[in-house]
């Protein structure tokens, strides 16, 4: 995982993302999840991008149920926009780049 993604889970999730002074862009995926490992690699493209502007994590739903199941997670990828503690914007399944910019932009 690179520099520009934030790993979170269960435990910081809360402090993170839900306290974070920017708007955050959670990528909930799994390991054996194909479309997961498909829009992967473009979510880390596009994060340096925003750097300062969103902080970009992903959390991994087999790692972390609590906060997938506070969320009504039931399909991923999915992609929650969350500002000021409020999910903004919701992007279920993998997105083409200019898609998931496009999304960004729309929830900062």
């Amino acid at each position: 995982m690179s520099g520009n993604l934030l790993e979170v889970n269960d435990s910081n999730f809360q402090a993170e993302i839900m306290e974070s002074d920017i708007p955050a862009l959670v990528d909930f995926w799994a390991p054996w999840c194909g479309p997961c490992r498909y829009i992967a690699p473009i979510v880390e493209r596009i994060a340096p991008e925003y750097a300062g502007k969103v902080k970009f994590a992903k959390l991994n739903t087999d790692a972390a149920p609590m906060v997938a199941n506070q969320f009504g997670i039931r399909a991923i990828p999915s992609l929650l926009m969350i500002k000021n503690g409020v999910v903004v914007g919701t992007q279920v399944g993998a997105v083409s780049e200019d898609q998931l910019k496009a999304f960004v932009d729309k929830n900062i």
